[in-house]
Order: C-alpha cells, then structure tokens, then sequence
C-alpha cells in the first residue's frame, strides 16, 4: 500500500470516528433530561418519611427562597409550615348545601315525618336540570338540621333546590320547568305539597348572577419553556413533587392539594399527557408546562398567587426554563405586581357579595 493510500486510510477513518462521535454527540444533547436516581437512607427514620420530608418545625426551603416568596406578595407573618402541604383534614361534604344566594328554593310541606328510604326512593333518576345541579334535602325529625337525604333517618320536611347559575351560565326558563317537573314527582310520591317562587323573578335572578360571576371569574395561567435540553416526564415529576406537588388522576397532570380532603386543588401543573402515556417516558420530549391557579375555587389565606409564583420560579431556576404569560412574553416584577393588586381587588368584590374565594358558594358558582 502506497504512502497515499494510507494517508487516505487514516484521514477516512479520522472523518469517520468524527462523524460517529459528533452523533453520539447530538443524540446526548438531544436526549431528554431524566430524573435523578432515588438513593434510599441508611439511617433509621421515623415510619411514614419520604426523602423528601423535612424534621418537624423547619422549612423544606431556605431563608432565600422564602424572602423571595415575600416579594411575590407571601405573607410574612405567616409560618413556613402553612406555605407547605400541610396535614390533610376531612371537612363535612357542604358541596350541594342549598344555599338562596345561589340556588332557587321550593319548600316541600308533608303532613307527617317521613322516612329517608321512602324520600330516597322517590328522588329522580338524575340530579342535573340542564346544565344545573338539581338537589332535594330533609329537615332531620332529629337534629333539626337541613342534610342530604340518608337511609334509616326521619324527615319532617324537604326542600328542592336547583344552582341560579354556573360557568355554562344562567338558568333559564326551559331548565326552570324541568325543576318543576322533578320536584312534582318527588313530592307527589310522598303526597306532598311543593311551593314554587316566581319563574321570572329567579330566571332574572339567575341572569344577574351569572353576569356578576363572569365579570369576576378568574383563572390565571404560566408557561414555563425549556431554554435548552426538554425534560422527560419524570424529571418534571421528580422536580415538581419537591415544591409539593403529588400525581393528578389524569396522566400529565399534577396538584399542590388543598389541606382539606375533597377540595379543589392549591394549583395545577400540566404538560402533554401522550408524553407521559408514552411506551417509555424516559424519551419522551417535553418543552413547557403549564402552571395553573383557578382563584374563585382557593381560599386566599392560601396565598394561592404568591404560591404560583415562587413555585414557576424555583421550576424554571431548577430546570433551566423560562416563565411566560399565556401570550408567551416573559413575566417580570411589574407585571406579577398588578396581577397581585388585580386579584387583591377581586377577592375583596367577592368577599363583599358573600362569594369568597374557596367558599362552598364560590366553588359551585364558579365550577
């Protein structure tokens, strides 16, 4: 082989080891990034700790971080615990109490007590009219008290009731009828007397309800982009379950919950759910998240807004991202500023019509 020959032979081979190594290269940089390995603790812990659970009375964030959390309008006063999940607590299912500020009210009279598996039995087969929930409640022969209807109990009175309004809008004649219709035929099988207001009375009501609550509804939205490398579904995961949030029932989503069992969650992070769906997630190509903060249905006092903040924030430090309003512009202090004087504003107009954020009248209202 001549001299030339050989010199072409490496040069080949040269070009050649560089173009698989410039491969390898792209395919690396390509690569989703993936979670961090899960390293169990040798030392003994308390039964019920995660890796991710801090002693009982400090802060799983640093005093950086939560002076940052203040200038995103936290409440300094306020103790690092309740900025975190905090031990969740049952409350009694008030979620169709009828309620006249929202709901129409037909009083149902009956002439003598009667049982919850008679009542029950005569309840309609659904308990929507339209768009709307439609419910009917007993006063407890015991308690006195207004109650969802149960087996085994005794009523001496019934009321129906139907939502004014919600976020599919106002009642309207035809969905008033049929409440007529489905309260008649429970109180005609308990040869009972039902008592209806004014059909045009409650339909205007309804209307004027329904324009208050959608010149006061609100649900706030951040994007948070990948600057460089994307993020698989379990590097998303791993990093959003160290801010607190837990898996959603829906693939691609997750929730900061609220501490209460059975109310609407803190906020809501999503991203593509056939991401997560995918045969093996860990290449799956993730871009943005989207962070969201439905505020009728969370309570200010936990300070769901300045919480919003803090947590696209760390994400984006944390994972290399950008957050952007919904019209993808980078959110500065400014702007976070008057959508915290906006808000401020809107709780305040609903705590004066007696529709405060994360009441069981916001939640139904704005649901």
């Amino acid at each position: 082989m001549s001299t030339l020959q050989v010199a072409l032979a490496i040069a080949g081979g040269v070009v050649l080891a560089g173009v698989v190594a410039h491969s390898a290269w792209t395919s690396r940089k390509s690569r989703p990034r993936q979670a961090e390995p899960v390293v169990e603790h040798q030392e003994p812990r308390e039964p019920g700790l995660t890796a991710l659970d801090t002693p009982a009375g400090e802060s799983r964030f640093s005093d950086e971080q939560m002076a940052q959390r203040e200038a995103f309008g936290g409440d300094s006063s306020l103790s690092t615990e309740a900025f975190e999940v905090a031990g969740m607590v049952t409350a009694p299912d008030k979620r169709h109490a009828l309620d006249a500020l929202i709901d129409v009210i037909a009083p149902i009279e009956i002439d003598a007590p009667t049982s919850g598996d008679a009542a029950l039995a005569a309840m309609p087969p659904t308990r929507r009219v339209g768009t709307k929930h439609f419910t009917i409640q007993g006063l407890n022969a015991e308690s006195g008290e207004w109650e969802a209807l149960r087996a085994g109990q005794r009523y001496s009175a019934f009321q129906a009731g139907v939502q004014l309004a919600n976020r599919m809008g106002a009642l309207n004649d035809i969905e008033f009828s049929e409440f007529v219709m489905k309260t008649r035929a429970f109180a005609d099988a308990l040869d009972a007397e039902p008592e209806f207001p004014e059909m045009l009375e409650e339909v205007a009501r309804a209307r004027e309800l329904d324009h208050f609550a959608g010149a006061h509804d609100a649900q706030l939205s951040f994007t948070l982009k990948a600057l460089d490398l994307p993020w698989s579904p379990g590097y998303v995961q791993q990093n959003a379950a160290r801010l607190g949030f837990v898996p959603g029932v829906i693939p691609g989503r997750m929730v900061i919950p609220a501490p209460v069992v059975g109310l609407p969650p803190i906020l809501d992070l999503s991203f593509d759910s056939q991401a997560a769906l995918a045969d093996d997630p860990s290449l799956s190509a993730i871009r943005q998240l989207t962070l969201t903060l439905d505020v009728p249905q969370v309570d200010r006092q936990e300070e769901p807004f300045a919480r919003m903040c803090f947590v696209a924030t760390e994400l984006a430090r944390i994972m290399d991202g950008q957050v952007t309003d919904d019209h993808g512009q980078p959110l500065s202090q400014a702007a976070i500023q008057s959508i915290q004087q906006d808000l401020n504003a809107l709780y305040d107009t609903l705590d004066a019509r007696d529709l405060s954020a994360g009441s069981v009248q916001a939640r139904r209202l704005f649901s």
